[in-house]
């Protein structure tokens, strides 16, 4: 993501933190305090980058404005066109004239009919030539079904093991699970898993459509309860708020265009040797890695097309599922959790310094299996560091974003137009309260994973 990183703030400046411009009128800790560009008055807080938010002068660091520049014209005409239309629909949506585009669901969901009926084809081939074929036919159509099997729709495997816990193990955490989806009218949660990522998901899985919650502890240990409540609010809103690209019938393939485009990639080869073996291998090579080349890209493509049918409709089920998640946490809870989320390398900050430090002790000469204090030591430091950053370094994130257009992933709207959208709306108040009992029993429900997340983290 491209968020800068704020460092520790009890660490003195360093060369990565510290602003390489000249300073204007009396540093401090090696910032100007006042704005090179507008002379306006710059906060000379040594532990962040420091910016003008007058002119936003130093808004992007140089060193990060040149990986910018690098890119190509073509790829920033290709940034801004997409730009347009994501504003053009943030408007659409603030406005309340933003109806799912009919139109663009049903093409994509007809060209969504050959994908299926490719499997099906080669499935119904291959059938039918092991029951009416002779030993060659019959030796074709085992061929067609494995060819089908590797085709098949990729329906998602409900997870099991290390990480997921069961309704025996977190009873509150599946009951306010089930509560905030009963306020959305949603189905109850099938199954919840915790991870490393800074992120929370939402997927269904398998033929029987289970929902399997993903909450990734290190943005869950960053959040106060409504927070919480809000984001999880927002992943079961997933199951209410319109979104195709979950369904069945699209979802599938979408997922079976990209596993088929990564089956047909090019595939290096080794040297062939010499003689005449050899230059027939080599020339079949040649032809063969030709046709897959033209059959990636025309999956490639077809899978292009299927995403930018669905794209505006995915934005606006976003859009839709962060309101219902206003709705439960309430509207503040909502926007600080999308704020949150810009956060995401100052935390990494955290666990960098704290794994560099555990990295450079002298080694015992064995590994000891139980949890020491650096394991519970994370969490705490985590808290407090993003905790003390102030509300200037939280502006220039923003606003960084603003100007990057960053997004969770492809298919979500940039974090600072959904922060927006949720601002241009009526402030609501939470529908779903976590007391504070039921908040400690989910704490504890969670301590094992806290401990088994750490020591990932940890180990790099």
């Amino acid at each position: 993501m491209p968020n800068s990183a704020a460092p520790n703030p009890t660490a003195p400046p360093t060369a990565a933190t510290a602003t390489a411009a000249a300073p204007v009128g009396a540093p401090v800790g090696g910032h100007p305090d006042r704005c090179p560009e507008c002379s306006a008055p710059v906060d000379p807080d040594p532990r962040f980058t420091a910016w003008c938010p007058a002119c936003e002068w130093n808004l992007v660091p140089a060193e990060e404005a040149g990986e910018d520049a690098a890119r190509s014209a073509k790829e920033l005409a290709r940034e801004r066109a997409a730009a347009e239309r994501t504003e053009r629909l943030f408007e659409d949506v603030v406005a309340g004239r933003a109806d799912t585009t009919r139109r663009d669901w049903l093409a994509a969901s007809a060209l969504a009919v050959p994908v299926h009926l490719v499997t099906v084809a080669v499935t119904g081939s291959g059938l039918w030539l092991l029951v009416i074929g002779n030993t060659p036919l019959r030796c074709l159509g085992a061929l067609l079904l494995a060819v089908a099997f590797l085709l098949r729709p990729r329906l998602g495997r409900v997870p099991s093991g290390q990480g997921v816990l069961t309704r025996a193990e977190a009873p509150a955490l599946y009951g306010l699970a089930d509560r905030i989806a009963a306020e959305l009218g949603a189905p109850p949660i099938g199954v919840i898993q915790v991870d490393e990522s800074f992120n929370a998901s939402m997927a269904v899985v398998g033929l029987r459509r289970t929902s399997v919650l993903t909450l990734g502890l290190p943005l869950w240990e960053t959040l106060d309860g409504p927070q919480r409540i809000a984001v999880l609010g927002h992943e079961l809103a997933h199951r209410v708020n319109g979104d195709h690209r979950q369904g069945l019938w699209l979802g599938s393939a979408m997922r079976s265009l990209a596993h088929w485009h990564d089956l047909s990639l090019p595939r290096e080869r080794t040297a062939p040797g010499y003689g005449v073996v050899a230059l027939l291998t080599m020339i079949g090579d040649y032809f063969g890695n030709a046709f897959l080349h033209l059959l990636s890209g025309l999956l490639f493509r077809a899978y292009l097309v299927l995403d930018r049918l669905t794209a505006r409709a995915g934005q606006q089920a976003e859009y839709h599922a962060d309101e219902l998640g206003a709705r439960v946490g309430s509207t503040g809870a909502a926007r600080e959790s999308l704020a949150a989320v810009l956060l995401r390398a100052a935390a990494g900050t955290v666990t960098m310094r704290l794994r560099a430090e555990i990295q450079s002790r002298p080694r015992s000469g064995r590994r000891d299996a139980a949890p020491g204090p650096d394991t519970d030591a994370l969490w705490p430091q985590l808290r407090a560091h993003l905790a003390a950053i102030p509300p200037l370094e939280r502006e220039r994130l923003l606003r960084r974003s603003r100007r990057s257009g960053h997004a969770v992933d492809a298919s979500h709207p940039p974090t600072h137009l959904r922060i927006a959208a949720l601002a241009r709306r009526t402030p609501v108040p939470a529908a779903v309260v976590c007391p504070p009992e039921e908040a400690a029993a989910i704490d504890t429900e969670l301590a094992p994973h806290r401990t088994r997340v750490a020591r990932t983290l940890l180990a790099g």
